[in-house]
């Protein structure tokens, strides 16, 4: 047994005779390009955390349906919101959501209205354990594109969803 291990070692030696051992060459890679969607998650996160306080409460209707208007607004924008006369072009469904998970769609929703210029949306927030349902509302009141919201109509999820009116600009208004 002896033996043939140092026939093998013998043989390993003149197999490996005159081989120079390799350099190692330090080789410094540039930082990998992050792709868009890891720059846009970031961004949303960006903006939900400097909208969105989770300790913030607006005043905010105790009895009746759910409602707010932002001071600089007309009061009579809420009556229109009530009445139906705005139909929510874009819809955003929290059902199933975290509330981390919620804030950052309510971000992008809010976004995405002021970049398509809709001007009002639909916010289920669903019935639930009710966190979602009590959440929703202090977090649309924080951010300063929105206007005004309201109880949705039947049609709409009635009080189980919100329409919300929200400020794209200087831009034309539609109903």
């Amino acid at each position: 047994m002896k033996d043939n291990n140092y026939v093998d070692l013998s043989l390993f030696s003149t197999l490996i005779d005159g081989i120079k051992p390799l350099k190692q060459d330090t080789h410094y890679f540039k930082q990998p390009v992050k792709p868009k969607q890891q720059f846009e998650i970031k961004e949303r996160q960006i903006h939900v955390d400097s909208y969105f306080s989770d300790t913030y409460q607006p005043l905010l209707p105790i009895n009746g349906p759910m409602r707010w208007i932002n001071a600089n607004t007309d009061k009579l924008e809420l009556k229109r919101l009530r009445r139906g006369d705005y139909s929510p072009d874009l819809l955003l469904d929290l059902h199933g959501m975290r509330q981390a998970e919620a804030k950052l769609e309510l971000a992008a929703l809010i976004q995405a209205c002021v970049k398509q210029s809709t001007i009002c949306c639909c916010v289920m927030h669903g019935y639930g354990m009710g966190i979602l349902k009590q959440q929703t509302p202090m977090w649309l009141a924080q951010h300063p594109n929105v206007k005004a919201f309201h109880q949705a109509p039947k049609e709409w999820g009635g009080d189980a969803a919100l329409l919300v009116l929200i400020d794209i600009g200087e831009q034309p208004h539609r109903r």
